[in-house]
């Protein structure tokens, strides 16, 4: 375990590099900084303290900061995240899609938000690298849909009954889902139990910063402050000088040549505004896709023979001309049961859950502020028409891409109340009129500050977020 230090003994210390926040964009940006050899004297500033595994099962929960707590809000919609060492590594449940090739060209193919300044065969090879730091179990042939350049570390795990017959039926659209859930133990982590609570995973299967990055904090180059929120940063021109650390009642100034920002799609848009370093564009966009329960009734076929909680994932509703008036979809075949088994004797397992989760179209009059007095708001108008008709779509479409299997009713159980895939505050762009950060996650005016994890998403992507944000950081780091 690492040491922290205590940082009200740093107060104008300098280093090479100040990193804010240790999730997936900060850790995987430190760990291609160090594999590269350093960059002198490395600082990490989180917010919150180092809960290992034993802690998180032992309290049933993954932090002692509740996010709801950490910002204001009109609306009823809620944004998760974990604020502690390793940020989402912890409360993620490691299910790791890669993001569309189309996704990267949303406007130009189909004239919604705007492009990516980097292709998916740019991000490419960096999939393959945070692939394999994850270990991640998967199907190669995904490759028809999403092509890649190096195999799956690990094998896919286990499809159920209704997986393997869509997949015969569909097999360029229906794959196992490629999940940080490992399918063989390895020497940090169990195979996967299949309990299904992978916010907290009993097996400490899937990947999280304490079983699979915590040595970057040991490295003799890095120092770790915990406890160390960064209420704002410091600026001279267009040079940020420093961050501004609330820490034991006290605040106390660090000093540094480059910033890395990763505190989150909320709490970084919320520092610059605090630091007065905020556009227009500063904290707009903030999004997440949109998604229901369906359970569908099978007519004489089991369930529930997986490996883990979710086994499948369809994409016969995810690209094509209909993105340019409704939302992409993803139909997500789970192997727990969501709804409750069947009552009927002899067919308790005869019902597969999905979950549709369906693209959303980034508005910039969703948005993350902060008040006089420093406070984090959040203003949502709630779930745009182009998601709405999206999801119509989608449960329009469900009999037709069911054909395979003997179905013999489908039910709308629920709304989603969120996915806990904030992002879209801080995005990247070649235009400084449309975008914050440029297509190295560079700032375009404080050319010493490096914004990285999913606020710097320009669209709202489908599939979950955090392997793409991973391969961003690993992009980002190698360009410096």
């Amino acid at each position: 375990m690492p040491t922290p230090v205590n940082i009200t003994q740093r107060a104008d210390a300098a280093y090479d590099v100040v990193i804010i926040g240790s999730g997936f964009g900060s850790s995987f940006y430190l760990h291609r900084l160090l594999e590269r050899g350093g960059t002198g004297r490395i600082l990490v500033l989180e917010w919150g303290q180092h809960r290992p595994h034993d802690w998180q099962i032992a309290q049933n929960r993954n932090s002692d900061i509740a996010p709801g707590a950490t910002f204001r809000t009109a609306s009823e919609k809620e944004w998760n995240f974990t604020i502690g060492l390793g940020g989402g590594t912890n409360c993620w449940f490691a299910q790791t899609p890669r993001f569309h090739p189309s996704d990267f060209r949303l406007h130009s193919l189909y004239g919604i938000g705007q492009d990516w300044p980097i292709s998916y065969d740019d991000l490419e090879p960096f999939y393959g690298e945070a692939e394999a730091i994850m270990a991640i179990s998967g199907d190669d042939r995904m490759a028809s849909v999403l092509p890649r350049s190096t195999p799956f570390p690990q094998p896919p795990h286990r499809m159920s009954a209704p997986d393997r017959l869509m997949a015969a039926a569909q097999p360029g659209q229906h794959f196992a889902m490629p999940t940080a859930r490992a399918r063989i133990a390895t020497a940090q982590r169990s195979a996967c139990c299949a309990s299904f609570r992978c916010n907290l995973c009993p097996a400490d299967a899937k990947f999280t910063l304490n079983n699979g990055l915590l040595h970057l904090y040991d490295h003799p180059a890095v120092e770790l402050a915990l406890g160390a929120k960064v209420v704002r940063l410091e600026t001279r021109g267009n040079v940020v000088t420093g961050a501004v650390v609330a820490t034991g009642g006290r605040e106390v100034t660090i000093r540094g040549d480059r910033f890395v920002l990763g505190a989150n799609a909320i709490h970084s848009p919320a520092i610059l505004h605090r630091s007065g370093m905020a556009d227009a564009l500063t904290g707009a966009g903030l999004n997440e896709t949109y998604g229901c329960n369906v359970e569908v009734l099978l007519d004489g076929l089991d369930n529930f023979d997986g490996s883990t909680i979710t086994t499948g994932l369809n994409y016969g509703l995810y690209d094509g001309p209909h993105r340019r008036e409704a939302g992409a979809a993803l139909v997500y075949f789970d192997n727990r049961w969501t709804h409750g088994l069947r009552a009927e004797p002899g067919r308790w397992r005869q019902s597969l859950p999905l979950m549709i989760v369906v693209e959303e179209e980034v508005e910039n009059s969703s948005t993350v502020s902060a008040d006089s007095a420093g406070e984090v708001v959040v203003s949502y108008p709630g779930t745009s028409d182009y998601a709405r008709r999206g999801q119509s779509r989608a449960i329009a479409g469900l009999p037709a891409l069911l054909a395979p299997l003997p179905v013999e009713d489908i039910i709308l159980r629920s709304q989603r109340p969120t996915e806990s895939h904030l992002q879209g505050t801080l995005r990247m762009g070649s235009d400084p009129a449309t975008s914050v950060v440029d297509a190295g996650l560079v700032h375009h005016r404080w050319r010493n500050l490096t914004v990285v994890g999913t606020a710097t998403f320009p669209t709202c992507g489908i599939a979950n977020p955090s392997l793409t944000a991973a391969a961003l950081s690993l992009r980002a780091a190698s360009l410096v």
